[in-house]
């Protein structure tokens, strides 16, 4: 007999187990939560002690249990307040690469009552500095190659992975008996900021909560149950099992820390981590660390079963690959049930401004309907609205909105933008959707100017800010090409000033000063007549993308 969507969640939901809902307040308006979720972070950490001497961070040969990651946190957050003079909403800023020191730091900073800044390790130094000042950072942490580009920033800075001994040095003893500092913690208090990608000017600051921080790996725990109940399989029983875990995508983003680093504290799972995304590298730790689910962007799960040492590789440990932040073409999952037959796939919709996950396709619902996004998640509202809020009829294309208890409190320090996104507790995403009769949630375009580059957000503005800075260049645009296994790649169409010169590969030289190397195009197109524009002076980059790629 098949099992519907609403029978599941019925089951799921019920009074009395793990999923049941309440009604809580937030902002000013009421929403639907995880009834027993962990109201803060000090919650999750102090939890995740009962879990002992298992393995919870795995990175090459080091590994770190639930029991000292705990007395590593404690330790840091004790010497950030104590020495550091951190406190209750100060921010802290985390700059590094995947390495075991960003989950203690970020652990740390939450217990201590202080806002967490992850800072995108991939930045240039200008970027960087950008979110130090922009956030307002008292402290950086950060390992060796971005404490360099940020030597000028003026704050203390805690350095790891340098060949120094600094972070050892502020660490000093690490006590068995450490607790946490004392500072009293409530759902409603700020405990990240991420940046996030805009259309235009700068990247904004998303402001996280505590109760977002809690509800997220909720959110995550019930799409995954939720999958293995529509694909037949006892949810009880998967959830008696550990999972072991590959990250597979920075932990700067919020998919790498909220969807993936919160979800296996939460659950007692184990985390491999890995410095960089290697396909090769990613089928050898599958089987030495016999990893049960891997959680990225389309673009892992692409390159993963078509490297040509798939079939050399003992991967049949691994049960489950999710993926989400980018477009994942039907075509993946077509290669996923034919060489992973018996998996669970699943694809995700998210953002920055909703904790990572939202919305979730899995089991036969996907199969079912592989060019949808899935289904909200229980403690999450859709509705798809007209440029004026109104709402639309089934089926018609409109703006996709969310509420839930995942959705931030809005962008630090930017009162208008929060203004404009965030309306009586929606959050208007600015992507075009249409929502079938059952539900079901399809993504037709990006209302919003971006290019998602392996889960990457590249907003043109930028990009297209960077280029006019070339004395050759008259004018400039800078548009998504479609890519199997990357989703999108950015591309550029640049019209020079009269009698000037420059060539696609002088552009990229000039470019890659200025911006991170994965912003930078990777075709130029150059065209002689003017670029074309409305009446109100936009570029119409649906004329171009005809034009230049056929779209």
């Amino acid at each position: 007999m098949t099992i519907t969507n609403e029978q599941v969640q019925a089951k799921l939901t019920a009074p009395g187990q793990l999923f049941e809902m309440e009604e809580v307040e937030a902002g000013g308006n009421k929403i639907r939560a995880w009834k027993h979720a962990p109201a803060n972070f000090r919650v999750i950490l102090e939890t995740s002690r009962f879990h002992g001497d298992k393995d919870f961070i795995v990175y090459e040969d080091e590994r770190i249990t639930y029991e000292e990651h705990f007395r590593l946190a404690a330790t840091l957050a004790n010497r950030l307040v104590t020495d550091y003079g951190v406190r209750k909403g100060d921010r802290v800023a985390i700059a590094m690469r995947n390495y075991p020191e960003w989950i203690v730091s970020f652990s740390a900073v939450l217990a201590a009552g202080a806002v967490a800044v992850p800072l995108n390790a991939w930045w240039t130094a200008p970027e960087l500095e950008y979110g130090m000042a922009d956030s307002g950072a008292t402290v950086l942490i950060a390992d060796g190659e971005r404490a360099e580009r940020l030597s000028g920033s003026g704050v203390p800075t805690i350095v790891t992975r340098a060949g120094g001994a600094n972070w050892a040095e502020v660490l000093g003893e690490v006590s068995a008996d450490v607790t946490l500092p004392a500072v009293e913690i409530g759902p409603d208090d700020p405990a990240t900021i991420f940046y996030t990608s805009g259309t235009t000017g700068r990247s904004k600051g998303a402001l996280g909560s505590h109760r977002n921080l809690g509800q997220a790996p909720m959110t995550v725990a019930y799409a995954l149950l939720r999958g293995l109940a529509l694909a037949g399989k006892d949810p009880a029983a998967a959830a008696g099992g550990r999972r072991a875990t590959l990250l597979t995508v920075p932990l700067f983003h919020v998919t790498g820390c909220f969807a993936v680093l919160m979800g296996t504290i939460f659950s007692g799972g184990c985390l491999v981590l890995m410095y960089k995304w290697d396909p090769l590298r990613a089928l050898e730790l599958i089987e030495r660390e016999r990893i049960t689910g891997m959680s990225g962007v389309p673009t892992n799960a692409w390159q993963l079963i078509s490297h040509p040492s798939f079939r050399d590789h003992d991967i049949s440990s691994l049960e489950s690959i999710s993926y989400g932040g980018a477009p994942a073409p039907p075509k993946l999952l077509e290669r996923i049930s034919e060489l992973l037959p018996n998996r669970t796939p699943a694809n995700g919709y998210g953002m920055t401004e909703t904790t990572a996950l939202a919305i979730c396709n899995t089991g036969p619902d996907y199969v079912a309907k592989p060019d949808s996004i899935g289904l909200p998640l229980a403690v999450v509202d859709v509705k798809i609205c007209d440029p004026l809020g109104a709402e639309v009829p089934t089926g018609e294309v409109g703006e996709l909105c969310m509420r839930g208890p995942i959705v931030i409190m809005g962008y630090w320090n930017r009162p208008d933008a929060t203004a404009e996104t965030f309306v009586n507790g929606w959050l208007h995403t600015g992507d075009l959707a249409r929502v079938d009769d059952e539900g079901f949630v399809y993504i037709v375009d990006r209302a919003k100017d971006m290019v998602i580059r392996g889960g990457e957000n590249v907003y043109c503005a930028e990009v297209e800010a960077a280029l006019f800075e070339h004395p050759a260049v008259d004018d400039a645009a800078v548009i998504g090409i479609p890519d199997d296994e990357l989703g999108e790649q950015v591309g550029a169409v640049v019209r020079l000033k009269p009698e000037a010169t420059a060539t696609a590969e002088e552009l990229r030289d000039f470019l890659r000063g200025r911006i991170a190397a994965f912003k930078v195009p990777v075709q130029v197109w150059f065209r002689e007549a003017e670029l074309p524009r409305n009446p109100g002076g936009k570029i119409l980059k649906t004329h171009l993308r005809k034009e230049i790629l056929g779209l």
